[in-house]
């Protein structure tokens, strides 16, 4: 039995920007999974992803890292292709391959506590693998990839289809300030925990980016602070790392204020450096600390 199993792809990354063309591995599972392991090794932890043949190196060197991971055969890796202009904040994204969604066979051996379900696009679970998943344990569910649909290799935004179907049965859900309009269509972030909360959800958590975030949980509102970061050199992987440290303190049976801080914390550090989160238990209590 574990504490935390996250389930997802992790991706192939070509970055293009106006200076040069970068190959990368990424996706909610790889940045999840790097941050979950650099803290202390109070609880367990399983990743549970696909890929195609030709990226097993990546999930070596996970392995190599100390992150436990199971894999299962899919006829590609997610392939993502981002194009960046001279405005960073503009980008274009395509889908050059998908994998094979997972299927709730697959999850047989695997028991854990909470289930964080890393997706990349809307169809990598469905309404009957969450459900099934949730007679297993808690589900966590980050709704950013639920609102990404692929069309000739373009990704479209979109609403969430089956929402109300899936977050019935969906403990934790972890949202920011853009996704919660199209979800909710509200820009008044306690009126959307309130909705999303009567559709099922046990936690919610919004983020806010340098703003902080918002938690609701049993009936309590939490404001949590952001921590400054030193530089923000890179945010790729900002929110899986918020995740990573929420899930983490829950698990270890702290409260969702105790827990949301901490992950604001890591976000902080994670800001300063590019790549998945590197940083140290000690790193964290610092920022907590000032």
């Amino acid at each position: 039995m574990r504490d935390i199993c996250c389930v997802g792809h992790i991706t192939r990354d070509k970055i293009i920007t106006p200076e040069r063309t970068v190959y990368m591995a990424g996706g909610t599972s790889f940045y999840f999974s790097y941050a979950i392991n650099k803290l202390p090794k109070d609880i367990s932890y399983q990743l549970l992803t696909k890929v195609g043949k030709e990226d097993m190196e990546e999930v070596n060197k996970m392995r190599a890292a100390g992150i436990d991971v199971e894999v299962y055969e899919s006829k590609h890796t997610v392939f993502f292709e981002n194009k960046y202009g001279a405005n960073q904040n503009h980008r274009t994204q395509r889908v050059l391959a998908k994998a094979d969604p997972f299927k709730i066979e697959e999850m047989q051996g695997t028991e854990a506590k909470i289930y964080h379900l890393g997706s990349l696009l809307a169809d990598d679970f469905s309404a009957d693998f969450v459900k099934e998943l949730s007679k297993k344990g808690r589900i966590s569910i980050d709704a950013q990839d639920y609102l990404r649909q692929v069309e000739k290799e373009e990704v479209r935004a979109v609403d969430w289809a089956n929402k109300r179907e899936i977050l019935k049965f969906t403990d934790i859900l972890k949202l920011n300030e853009y996704e919660m309009e199209v979800i909710v269509h509200s820009s008044d972030p306690r009126k959307v925990a309130l909705t999303v909360a009567e559709w099922g959800v046990k936690e919610v958590v919004i983020t806010f980016g340098s703003y902080g975030s918002l938690i609701y949980a049993d009936g309590k509102f939490y404001d949590i602070p952001a921590y400054e970061p030193t530089a923000v050199t890179d945010a790729t992987g900002c929110g899986d790392t918020y995740s990573a440290g929420y899930l983490y303190c829950r698990a270890l049976g702290a409260g969702c204020e105790e827990a949301g801080r901490f992950a604001a914390a890591m976000c902080s550090q994670k800001l300063s450096r590019t790549g998945p989160f590197d940083g140290t238990i000690e790193d964290i209590k610092t920022i907590l600390n000032q």
